[in-house]
């Protein structure tokens, strides 16, 4: 079903985009749904203060058709992407045939992760975006400076990212290379070789931890010291009620979540990337490194 096609994501998504555009558009629809809830809850809020339902129903309303939208997506999206899987999986073994086992395996492995990116990591980096957009035009309504400050805050994250991005990629080329290794010293039975593959897992492993951290720990400092000014911005130069102070807080957490997602996203793609270098190398390159 993938013959001819290089083993990308790209592929993947030019094979299945029919199947794969429904799940991401019902992804878009939950999105919206779910990032318009706190401006709901904020109308609400006013509404039932001065006696008012309506906008109370609506919310009710709009909650109930986000839990039949989630519930459904999650029903169909098991069922795509279980077949984009068992495609990739038969591919990848076809053309892998002149390697060992244990290089096949792991690439498999390896291989699924490509799909894993499709049905979680793109999903929640389109909902991300979404989040992000409406955020910035909810807290814009409220004063532009909220707006640009979470602007502000975005592109400081991106070009911390930036900055790790090829020691990414080397990390998990070296952790992909050690995997490749796995089914091969199993079968020696040897105690001393296994106990050598496992450490030097476990090291790459760490680095890699250690780096996401690091990575993970200046973004989110960044992101609270957004939420931080926004708060005392809000409350000293804003002219605001109970609900839309709560919308202008809670707009403003929402894009901390959303940001979140953000370097996450980045940091799989770095993977990804020299997965799909590896499994789309050539056979007589890749002996060589045996």
């Amino acid at each position: 079903m993938l013959d001819g096609l290089s083993l990308t994501v790209a592929s993947l998504l030019k094979r299945f985009w029919q199947a794969i555009s429904v799940t991401w558009l019902l992804t878009l629809l939950e999105t919206v749904l779910m990032t318009l809830i706190p401006l709901f809850i904020g109308f609400a809020i006013d509404g039932l203060l001065e006696d008012r339902h309506e906008d109370f129903i609506t919310l009710m309303a709009v909650m109930a058709a986000l839990l039949i939208l989630g519930v459904s997506r999650r029903i169909y999206d098991t069922r795509v992407f279980g077949t984009i899987r068992v495609e990739l999986g038969k591919t990848l073994t076809h053309r892998s045939s002149a390697l060992t086992t244990s290089v096949v395996n792991a690439r498999i492995g390896m291989g699924r992760e490509l799909v894993d990116f499709l049905e979680h990591q793109a999903p929640e980096l389109m909902t991300s975006i979404v989040q992000l957009m409406i955020s910035v035009l909810v807290l814009y309504t409220f004063h532009p400076t909220l707006a640009l400050t979470a602007l502000a805050a975005v592109l400081i994250m991106l070009l911390l990212y930036s900055l790790f991005h090829r020691y990414f990629y080397r990390l998990n080329s070296a952790y992909n290379h050690q995997e490749e290794k796995q089914v091969d010293v199993l079968e020696t039975r040897k105690p001393e070789q296994i106990s050598h593959h496992l450490r030097r897992l476990r090291k790459l492993e760490v680095n890699l931890s250690d780096t996401e951290s690091l990575v993970y720990g200046l973004i989110f400092l960044l992101l609270l010291s957004f939420v931080s000014f926004n708060l005392w911005f809000a409350a000293k130069h804003v002219e605001v009620t109970v609900g839309s102070i709560f919308s202008v807080i809670s707009y403003s957490w929402s894009f901390v979540e959303s940001a979140l997602i953000l370097p996450v996203t980045l940091q799989g793609w770095s993977r990804l990337s020299e997965i799909m270098s590896r499994i789309n190398s050539d056979i007589n390159t890749e002996q060589s490194l045996k």
